[in-house]
């Protein structure tokens, strides 16, 4: 499962077959720790995507009348192969995404547990009755779409191939998978993997362009219910071509997500879950709910600030293989040198550098970055605005609490937001006050499952992360009163 073929084109799965593309055409992808080529995998046109649909329309319906017991317990038998794989799998993401090996395990077993957590909610689609008059039954029911596309981002490709499908899936829905250009190796694992436990249609993974493959599967006429996780660029466009057909359209997007460090809070505290809000040691920043904007009070910002490169200098980065790792590489060599371009903006427009600021310098290859923070950033600056989506900070010191709420609000983007103080009643006041989907107090990632998440403003529409309302979207609701 973990060796590849630079010559051969792996096939993609589509209606319950492996075939190349149409066109024949092939893209290659690559291992980002060495920038060497690991294989091709088929480049998938419209027509691929035709073919998908028409499979997953004929598959649709005998999927819908299955029960839910069954559709549940299909979702658990994946889960199931997912746990007893954990190691190769995990495998697949090192080598195409650079994930380090032990937060790709994780991933691996979180995919697992938004699998299981849909097939144990999978009953909760149903519907209700309502009064009416003598000798009416006033109910809803609600019916899954048909045919839903899924269209996810390189960061976790594992994690999002298998959680993102589960609850289309279980509320009687046929998928649609597209997989990251860059890192497609995780999605056709994903469907070696279940492939006999679903009739031909259900699920296709189709590998390819973003443009090509993504753009057929978002404005097809035929696919009622889009679900897209990336950037907000793309997001709109996304938007614009599921309008069209007047599609359900639902989109996790970026983020620029502050943690508020208030004065009560000790700076080496702060420093350390600063890290750890940054996710550096899980996907190298590379995460929509990422705090990239720090808010420190001024009475605490430079022991904050020297807590803070102290630790980033001593956080490991290299082979994503080695069990000792922390940091891998960026996901692939485009992304790289954005992330790079934001740094040299952000030296540019006067930000001061404390640490990090390029490859590491015991690495001669690979997309890496070290641990980076500025300080002295203010609104002016591009990097208080713009998603990085990498291992980079930006120290912002405040005084007043109006001001830096006013700064906090003052972007376009809503994600997530921190806040850490020991202050209830200012904790409170915060979290009326923060334009932001999630919000963390004095605690950092930790989102049971049931919790919604999804953002504010251009942060996107709709709600993810394993969810009774992400299940729900996938179901249409239908009024019926009957005088039987």
């Amino acid at each position: 499962m973990t060796s590849y073929t630079p010559g051969e084109t792996l096939p993609m799965f589509v209606g319950g077959e492996w075939r190349q593309a149409r066109g024949g055409g092939a893209m290659p992808t690559f291992n980002p720790a060495t920038e060497e080529l690991l294989t091709h995998v088929a480049a998938g046109t419209a027509e691929d995507v035709d073919d998908a649909v028409t499979a997953a329309e004929a598959a649709a319906g005998d999927w819908a009348r299955r029960s839910w017991r069954d559709r549940a317990d299909v979702l658990r038998e994946m889960a199931g192969r997912m746990r007893a794989q954990v190691d190769d799998l995990a495998l697949i993401d090192v080598d195409n995404a650079g994930l380090p090996i032990n937060p790709s395990r994780s991933d691996i077993l979180r995919a697992a547990e938004e699998v299981e957590y849909f097939a144990g909610i999978a009953g909760e689609v149903k519907g209700f009755t309502v009064p009416a008059p003598d000798g009416i039954l006033a109910y809803t029911l609600r019916e899954p779409y048909g045919v839903v596309g899924r269209i996810i981002p390189f960061n976790h490709p594992f994690n999002f191939s298998a959680g993102k499908v589960a609850a289309p899936l279980v509320a009687g829905n046929t998928v649609l998978l597209k997989s990251p250009d860059q890192t497609p190796l995780a999605s056709l694992a994903f469907a070696r993997l279940v492939e006999d436990l679903l009739p031909p249609g259900v699920l296709s993974v189709l590998t390819g362009s973003g443009a090509e493959v993504g753009g057929a599967i978002a404005s097809h006429p035929r696919i009622p219910r889009i679900a897209f996780i990336g950037s907000v660029e793309t997001g709109r466009a996304v938007m614009r071509a599921g309008a069209e057909h007047i599609k359900h359209v639902t989109l996790e997007l970026g983020g620029k997500n502050p943690m508020i460090v208030c004065e009560d809070i000790d700076p080496a505290l702060a420093a350390r879950e600063a890290v750890n809000g940054m996710n550096m040691r899980k996907s190298m920043g590379q995460s929509c709910q990422s705090n990239s904007r720090v808010f420190v009070h001024e009475s605490i910002a430079d022991e904050f600030v020297a807590e803070l490169a102290e630790i980033c200098a001593g956080i490991t980065v290299g082979d994503p293989r080695s069990q000792s790792t922390e940091m891998g590489p960026l996901g692939f060599r485009a992304h790289y040198e954005r992330v790079l371009g934001h740094i040299s903006d952000a030296v540019e427009d006067g930000a001061t550098l404390v640490c990090g600021g390029g490859r590491p310098d015991h690495l001669d290859r690979g997309y890496y970055v070290a641990p980076t923070v500025f300080t002295d950033v203010d609104p002016s600056m591009r990097l208080f605005r713009n998603e990085v989506f990498g291992p980079v900070m930006a120290v912002i010191r405040w005084s007043d609490e109006d001001t830096m709420m006013e700064q906090v609000n003052g972007i376009d983007l809503g994600l997530t937001a921190r806040i850490w103080t020991r202050d209830i009643a200012r904790a409170n006041r915060m979290v009326a006050k923060v334009q932001s989907g999630l919000v963390w107090v004095n605690n950092n990632n930790t989102k049971p499952r049931g919790i919604p998440f999804g953002g504010y403003k251009l942060s996107g529409i709709g709600k993810e992360g394993g969810c009774l309302e992400e299940l729900l979207s996938y179901t249409r609701e239908k009024g019926v009163m009957s005088a039987f």
